[in-house]
């Protein structure tokens, strides 16, 4: 196994660098070796997993090959579930156009949370079916988070003169969201190392007792 992958200038020392690091798709990887003149085995062009692809590429546009659309078809169903979800918690923490967005702060938060969590579990813990990080981390938590209304909320509190709290919600909505997925990567892997630990004395003693 290779180690992390060099951080771009501006991650390498930003907030969000250990989760680039734990977090860095398969493309990249396979992106990387193709510049660089080296051999791109079949098994790591399989695990390129990226329905968003451009048709007019055709490069891209062979990935939408048949077996392919399983991925797309995980990812709408997992969309759906995910703008289901935060409709709902939208619903249960409701906000004026002029006051703190609170429910969009906890939307995106705990998307970010349980995104960091997710990835050590993908990408260190399990080896997952192909089909559940486009469902999971793509589609519900891609449909759970917002960009869009975290935009439209700072746009509303400007019109109606709140540029301090506007400020105010930025900020909390980055740090809150990078310190986030920062410690659900970091609480996943004790959890993960715990529990591998308990396997493996679990086995020694296994041993000595047969």
């Amino acid at each position: 196994m290779t180690g992390p992958r060099p951080l771009p200038a501006a991650a390498a020392n930003g907030p969000c660098a250990l989760a680039y690091r734990r977090f860095a798709l398969p493309e990249e990887d396979v992106g990387n070796r193709a510049r660089a003149g080296t051999t791109v085995s079949p098994a790591a062009r399989d695990a390129v997993v990226d329905p968003d692809v451009g048709l007019n590429d055709p490069r891209q546009a062979r990935e939408t090959r048949p077996r392919s659309w399983d991925l797309v078809l995980a990812t709408a169903v997992g969309g759906v579930l995910g703008a289901e979800a935060r409709y709902g918690v939208s619903l249960a923490v409701p906000h004026a156009s002029n006051q703190f967005p609170w429910s969009t702060v906890l939307i995106n938060a705990s998307g970010c949370l349980v995104i960091g969590v997710l990835m050590v579990i993908l990408v260190e813990l399990t080896s997952p079916h192909r089909l559940v990080r486009p469902l999971v981390g793509v589609g519900i938590l891609g449909g759970y988070t917002t960009y869009s209304t975290f935009a439209v909320d700072t746009e509303r509190l400007l019109l109606a003169h709140r540029p301090l709290v506007a400020l105010g919600y930025v900020a909390a909505t980055l740090a809150g969201c990078a310190v986030a997925v920062v410690l659900g990567a970091s609480m996943m892997s004790n959890v993960g190392e715990a529990v591998i630990a308990a396997r493996v004395r679990r086995q020694r003693r296994t041993r000595r007792t047969g």
